[in-house]
């Protein structure tokens, strides 16, 4: 689903125009993007939470001039779920549609 389908979505489900919930959804990015460039982690309660998680200092390898390079430490944005999000999915008869592949079970 990309942001278009959201947007059209959401603009079904309630009657909002599409230009005040593209606005809206783009105001909610840049928050999130803005607070996270801050060092401040956002909670959304029953939801889930947008928060930093430290990459430790380690030693990489630039394979075109094969020589050792060192990536300092540093911070990356993640999500993580809220339980009532994952009780949510995990007892919901969900099948991933794109992007996600289960490992198939090979009975031979």
């Amino acid at each position: 689903m990309r942001k278009a389908d959201v947007v059209n979505n959401i603009a079904e489900k309630t009657g909002i125009p599409k230009v005040d919930i593209l606005v809206s959804l783009e105001a909610f990015f840049k928050e999130v993007k803005q607070s996270l460039g801050e060092g401040e982690a956002i909670y959304i309660r029953g939801f889930g939470s947008f928060i930093l998680k430290k990459r430790a200092a380690k030693i990489g390898r630039n394979i075109k001039k094969n020589i050792a390079v060192e990536i300092p430490e540093h911070y990356i944005p993640a999500f993580k779920p809220a339980k009532e999000f994952m009780t949510a999915i995990k007892t919901s008869d969900v099948t991933p549609k794109h992007g996600i592949h289960k490992e198939e079970d090979d009975e031979e």
